[in-house]
């Protein structure tokens, strides 16, 4: 009998390539005649490019050729598009700007694309570029969202964008908003900032565009997320290829988070001038390139407020945000503030009337777009900080307050008030959970301690839940999608036995090749060792939307079982055959397929076997090969969920923050490798400890230059900046999908910020500390502790 593998800890295959250096990503990839890139970029965030020069740069040894905007756009080259279209209020479509991969006229961030220099060495390119007389006309620039919707701002977009609005979008039942709060016993007001972040995946973003002359076949290799995806944009709307001639792959990649699943304009620059020089052309980021260029994540303000009944009970939620969008539409962009964010905002609590409304600004900064969760920790971050202040101000514990407005079990499936339904949860056992881990009770003993060392103890409590699994295609072309968000797989069961698996699904470091490899297994009933998953390249796979958004077990994975599944039925007509029975009375088990109520079976290998050797084949009822394709679209999101608590010690004099505990309870629905997610989770978690305490993206407001733009100034979390997390799951399976599972890869960046900042104003709560914005740096913390003491030292 073979072994039931799914929900155990296997250990993941692919490490041992990963963790002895034998991974094979972009950057490894070496062509003949190949040229290097380097991307001369604009040091101003607002300015009119007046003349570009290359002469100089053009007489240098080894430089092969000097391309601009202008050469761009003079062959036809379209603008990287978007992907998903929002709609204002009053119904006009969002103001979409061209974003041109070399800017020809006028430059509008720190960093933006201005010219190319290709050579025959990364060293002698860069050092080229050197001799590239630009002249510029430096402009006005404007690096807050808030400040560029006021009158007078600089203009990103003048006429395309007036005002630096791109949309003014809405949610939800307003008037009924507005009566719960006109029927309100206490209104609870909070005003805070989601700040930007930077991401920064190990392996920075590269690319490689390849031209054969002779078969007109381009190939793409990069850095990506979601190869197919790629070659759509690139392929049909900036380049104008045919889908049949041009090939993108996406071998190894070092990380993502959200980062690389856009399409950016080097993959359209080397991919164009490959064919105009009829030689490969491979660009690779410097890391400060990356700070400059890479889509940025989050940057939003928001004011929200809560309207409670006498008992504590909510009764409505209004929330109003600015959302700042960069200089240009990355990908997905307009999705992120909009249907990622508020259509979370009911979080885990029946709050009957919900409204929210956005506003997103152009700004001259590096566009904005999904990072780790997307949306749905903005949303989290927000209601968990309202709820600690709603219970600080209504004098009701922060946990009772919380129990008393959750969504219970009986409940599901919830529709709520901003358009999503959830199918299942526990929300009540994550909580209660979480407090037995972290030893809630013993909480004023562990402060009245910290006290006796002159430190401050607080703990945060933080749940959240999640839209993930991103799909289904019908839902998200109703909210503005240009794509569909399906999912594809093929299993081919080869004539030993073993298995190849392709799939949509993209792997930069989450485990598939060892969680979709379980699923195979436990399904078809063979080794895990006879299962190899192939993905990450178009002319293999036959379709894929990708790896975000927590969407590859439970969209990809279904894919994957619905392929099985055709499989299996194919093989049961085989076996019914091979054992002279009816079709109706075979059975299929751990791999063997059996004549009901008799001994009879055969395997799977030897039924693959007659797939292929088909001497005694019913050939005119089957066809040879045991080899099929599905795809998936589901008919929800899944929605994990949980609950996260942290701990932690604040030095009052120096403003040194610690975290002492952390617990997760998650529901993923069902986990299929345990240890694979504790590490998604511990990974998520690390990136909100993150935001929460140490990262920010920082603007020179007035000139628009990042002053944070490495990592002097840029701070991302170390080790020894990390507890020892404590990690449960609540296993309550998806009703949605054929696996039951739920999607583990954004959880902890979603949970974790709320939970520590409240932590931190929780310990700081008896120096008259009530607010305190990301990231609770010690400058910031001792400034707020200084000021809040300010008033009573004047009295």
């Amino acid at each position: 009998m073979t072994e039931q593998v799914i929900g155990k800890p296997v250990k993941r295959t692919e490490d041992r390539r990963f963790l002895t250096g034998r991974g094979r990503y972009t950057d490894d990839i070496q062509l003949a005649r190949q040229t290097y890139a380097y991307i001369i970029r604009s040091p101003h965030a607002h300015a009119k490019i007046l003349n570009i020069d290359p002469s100089a740069a053009l007489a240098r040894p080894g430089v092969v050729a000097v391309f601009t905007g202008k050469d761009m756009a003079a062959d036809g080259i379209g603008g990287l598009p978007c992907g998903w279209l929002v709609h204002s209020k009053d119904g006009s479509p969002m103001k979409e700007p061209p974003h041109a991969p070399l800017v020809p006229d006028r430059v509008r961030h720190v960093g933006d694309n201005v010219a190319v220099v290709i050579a025959t060495s990364k060293e002698l390119a860069k050092d080229a570029a050197e001799d590239v007389a630009i002249d510029y006309e430096e402009l006005p620039a404007v690096a807050d969202a808030r400040r560029a919707l006021a009158e007078g701002a600089a203009q990103v977009w003048d006429d395309q964008a007036p005002g630096n609005l791109c949309y003014d979008w809405e949610l939800g039942d307003r008037a009924a908003t507005e009566a719960a709060f006109a029927n309100a016993h206490r209104v609870v007001e909070l005003e805070l900032i989601n700040n930007r972040l930077i991401p920064n995946a190990m392996e920075p973003r590269a690319a490689i565009g390849d031209y054969d002359p002779a078969s007109g076949q381009y190939t793409l290799y990069t850095t990506s997320q979601n190869p197919h995806v790629i070659r759509l944009l690139m392929g049909a709307y900036v380049l104008q290829i045919p889908e049949h001639k041009l090939r993108v792959v996406a071998p190894d990649v070092g990380g993502g988070f959200g980062s690389k699943i856009y399409h950016y304009a080097e993959e359209a620059i080397v991919t164009w001038a490959a064919k105009k020089l009829e030689r490969p052309v491979r660009w690779t980021a410097e890391r400060t390139e990356s700070f400059m260029t890479d889509a940025h994540g989050r940057d939003h303000w928001s004011r929200a407020r809560l309207a409670m009944d006498a008992d504590g009970n909510f009764l409505g939620l209004h929330v109003e945000t600015v959302a700042n969008l960069g200089a240009y539409l990355s990908t997905f962009a307009p999705s992120i503030p909009t249907y990622l964010y508020g259509t979370l905002l009911a979080g885990l609590y029946k709050t009957p009337a919900i409204y929210c409304e956005v506003k997103s600004a152009f700004t001259h900064t590096t566009p904005v777009d999904a990072y780790r969760g997307a949306g749905r920790p903005e949303a989290c971050y927000l209601l968990e900080r309202l709820v600690d202040k709603a219970a600080a101000e209504s004098g009701i514990d922060r946990i009772e307050l919380r129990k008393k407005n959750f969504i219970t079990a009986d409940m599901m499936p919830y529709q709520t008030p901003v358009a999503v339904q959830y199918d299942s949860g526990e929300f009540h056992k994550n909580l209660d959970d979480a407090m037995r881990l972290i030893d809630y009770a013993g909480l004023d003993a562990r402060k009245a301690e910290a006290r006796s060392r002159g430190r401050y103890l607080g703990l945060g409590v933080s749940t959240y839940i999640e839209a993930c699994g991103l799909a289904p295609s019908a839902l998200a072309g109703q909210l503005g999608a240009r794509a569909g968000l399906y999912e594809a797989a093929e299993v081919r069961l080869h004539p030993t036995g073993s298995v190849t698996v392709f799939t949509g699904a993209h792997s930069h470091g989450q485990g598939h090749e060892t969680t979709f490899a379980q699923v195979v297994a436990d399904r078809l009933g063979v080794p895990l060792s006879q299962v190899e998953i192939v993905h990450g390249d178009t002319d293999r796979i036959p379709f894929g939307m990708g790896t975000y958004g927590s969407r590859s077990l439970p969209v990809g994975g279904s894919a994957l079982v619905k392929a099985i599944d055709k499989v299996i039925d194919k093989s049961r007509k085989i076996a019914a055959h091979l054992l002279e029975a009816a079709e109706g009375d075979i059975e299929f088990q751990n791999g063997r397929f059996s004549v009901k109520g008799t001994d009879k079976g055969v395997g799977i290998g030897e039924v693959a076997l007659a797939a292929y050797v088909p001497h005694n084949y019913p050939h005119d009822k089957l066809e040879p090969g045991l080899d099929e394709s599905a795809y998936y679209d589901p008919v929800n999101f899944t929605y994990p969920n949980g609950c996260h608590l942290c701990e932690v010690e604040v030095d009052p004099d120096t403003g040194v923050v610690e975290i002492k505990r952390f617990v997760a309870v998650d529901d993923f629905g069902r986990v299929v490798n345990p240890m694979i997610v504790e590490g998604q989770v511990h990974g998520g978690i690390a990136q909100g400890i993150g935001q929460a305490l140490l990262e920010a993206a920082v603007y020179d407001q007035d000139s628009g230059q990042l002053m944070s733009g490495s990592f002097m100034d840029y701070c991302m979390p170390r080790a020894d900046d990390l507890p020892s997390f404590t990690v449960a799951h609540n296993e309550v399976p998806c009703t949605t999908n054929p696996l039951g599972v739920k999607g583990c890869g954004e959880a902890g960046a979603i949970g974790s910020p709320p939970a520590i900042i409240n932590a931190v104003i929780d310990a700081l709560r008896p120096l008259g500390v009530t607010d305190m914005d990301m990231p609770a740096t010690p400058h910031r913390v001792w400034s707020t502790i200084q000021a809040a003491r300010m008033p009573a030292a004047a009295e």
